[in-house]
C-alpha cells in the first residue's frame, strides 16, 4: 500500500516525528482510503544548511512529502484533497508560529500496479488474487 517519504528541516524531536508519522497515516487513509495497517511513513530530517532554494539556505521550517500509490486508485479530487490536507498537517505541527518555506512540497507518485508490492507481491498480483477468489 501507499508509502510515504518526508523530508524536514530543521531537525524535529523525536515526538514530533511519531505525531507526523500518526497524522499523515490517518490523513492517507481519510483522505485516500488506503489501509492504515500497511502506510509506511519514513521520516528524513535535515540540517537546514543541507535545504536550498533559489540558492540560498532554507531560513524557515521546510518539508516536502512525497507518496506513492497506485495508479489509478483514486481520483483528482481525492488526491488534491491529500495535498491540501497534508500540507495544513505539516504547516500546523512544523510551523505553527509561522509559515513554512513557500517551497515546501506535497507530491503523489502513482505507479502501475505491476511496478510495485509490498510482502513479495505486486499490487497487480494481489488484485489478480482477489478476483480469483470473488
Amino acid at each position: 500500500m501507499p508509502t510515504l517519504v518526508l523530508k524536514l528541516a530543521p531537525l524535529p524531536e523525536p515526538s514530533r516525528c511519531q505525531a507526523l508519522a500518526s497524522a499523515l497515516t490517518r490523513i492517507t487513509a481519510d483522505t485516500l482510503g488506503k489501509r492504515a495497517d500497511v502506510t509506511a511513513v519514513l521520516i528524513e530530517a535535515l540540517p537546514p544548511t543541507r535545504w536550498w532554494v533559489g540558492g540560498e539556505p532554507v531560513v524557515r521550517a521546510t518539508a516536502m512529502l512525497e507518496i506513492n500509490i497506485t495508479a489509478g486508485t483514486n481520483t483528482e479530487a481525492e488526491k488534491s484533497r491529500f495535498i491540501e490536507t497534508a500540507f495544513a498537517e505539516l504547516q500546523r505541527q512544523c510551523a505553527p508560529d509561522a509559515a513554512l518555506e513557500p517551497a515546501s512540497y506535497v507530491i503523489v507518485h502513482e505507479l502501475p500496479a505491476t511496478d510495485w508490492g509490498y510482502g513479495g507481491q505486486t499490487q497487480q498480483a494481489r488484485k489478480v488474487a482477489r478476483m480469483a477468489l470473488a
